[in-house]
């Protein structure tokens, strides 16, 4: 069923208020960074604003942003389809692994690129629901590890984070990402954290 076309049926109403399907197929945006064959970002939806205005129709959100954060005060609906990528990721040096960032607007991640560890370390300033709809994958976290299957849901609040795929095929998620702001004295902790890791590296 992995690598099956993603269904979005979109609601809305009619010039009388009647509820209507207002389009009903593929999304119209799919995100296949050639750094890593198979990974794919099915773009499903997004809001800019909260609360959301809901009209009677509304032009296509993600034609205005796909990058993986969601845009301020809105939130992002994706699936996301991850590839087996062996035991320790993807084989990527740190300009393999900004260009795959750029194709998903997370260029800036890239510095957490470190030889030793997974090389698509990320963080978005975002809570975030993630969904294994198929599959079974891997959170890395910065010493945590926690093997996940098909039904696990994931809160992600803003840590950096990997989704490894040490299975042998794709694992399908859902994720619904929502706008925060990191905490100042948190935001401090996560800076010196990231430089204690690139010294480690460095040995």
């Amino acid at each position: 069923m992995t690598g099956a076309n993603v269904r979005r049926i979109v609601t809305g109403h009619d010039g009388e208020g009647r509820a209507v399907v207002l389009s009903d197929g593929a999304p119209p945006h799919v995100t296949r960074p050639p750094q890593q064959p198979g990974l794919a970002f099915h773009e499903i939806w997004n809001t800019r604003a909260s609360p959301a205005p809901v009209t009677a129709r509304e032009s296509e959100p993600t034609d205005l942003h796909r990058d993986t954060a969601p845009p301020a005060n809105g939130t992002i609906t994706r699936i996301v389809d991850i590839p087996p990528e062996g035991r320790d990721g993807p084989n990527f040096d740190k300009e393999t692994a900004r260009a795959l960032f750029e194709k998903v607007g997370l260029a800036e991640n890239a510095e957490h690129t470190v030889s030793g560890r997974h090389p698509l370390m990320h963080r978005t300033q975002s809570i975030d629901y993630g969904v294994v709809l198929e599959g079974e994958i891997v959170l890395l976290l910065d010493d945590d590890e926690v093997p996940l299957k098909t039904g696990d849901v994931v809160v992600q609040r803003g840590t950096i984070h990997a989704w490894a795929n040490r299975s042998d095929r794709t694992t399908r998620m859902l994720f619904v990402l929502t706008d925060g702001r990191f905490d100042p004295d948190l935001a401090r902790r996560q800076a010196e954290q990231d430089a204690r890791v690139k010294a480690a590296a460095k040995g």
